[in-house]
């Protein structure tokens, strides 16, 4: 996954505001306790990050 169609992605689920906030804001504990951008500038794939986001969040899983 490429990182646009990662931050498409989080702003059609979350909303431009919100998914932006999730991103420096929210700690994932699947990815080691790092936020969705700290996970991103270290290197995890986004589709990784993008799956962690879905379940901390109760995405339906046909949007994953």
């Amino acid at each position: 996954m490429r990182l646009t169609e990662f931050n498409e992605l989080v702003d059609g689920q979350f909303g431009p505001i919100r998914g932006r906030s999730l991103l420096v804001d929210h700690v994932l504990g699947a990815l080691d306790g790092r936020t969705a951008a700290q996970a991103i500038e270290d290197g995890v794939d986004p589709r990784t990050v993008w799956r962690a986001l879905c379940a901390d969040f109760d995405v339906p899983r046909d949007v994953w």
